[in-house]
C-alpha cells in the first residue's frame, strides 16, 4: 500500500511551513496568510486555520507548497511512509 495523506489541522500545517521559513503575516477570518522572502522572490501561501482540513484542501496546499519546497523535504511531513 502507498503512502497516505496525514490528517492535519491548520495549526499543524502552519507549523510545518514555518520550518521552511514561512511567517504568518495576516489573518482574515480563519485564513492565515504566510510569506517567505527568498532569493527567488516573495512566496505566499494561504492556510485555513481549521481543526481538521479536508484531504482535497491538504492536497491543494501540498501542490502549492511544492512550488517553493522540494518533494523530498515536504512529502514526509504530509504523507505517511508506505508499509
Amino acid at each position: 500500500m502507498g503512502a497516505k495523506l496525514r490528517p492535519l489541522s491548520g495549526e499543524e500545517l502552519i507549523a510545518i511551513l514555518e520550518k521552511f521559513g514561512f511567517v504568518a503575516i495576516k489573518q482574515t477570518g480563519s485564513h492565515v496568510k504566510l510569506r517567505r522572502i527568498s532569493a527567488a522572490g516573495t512566496q505566499m501561501l494561504v492556510i485555513p486555520d481549521h481543526d481538521d482540513l479536508p484531504k482535497g484542501t491538504l492536497r491543494a496546499i501540498y501542490g502549492q507548497a511544492l512550488r517553493f519546497i522540494s518533494t523530498e523535504q515536504l512529502h514526509p511531513l504530509f504523507y505517511t511512509s508506505p508499509h
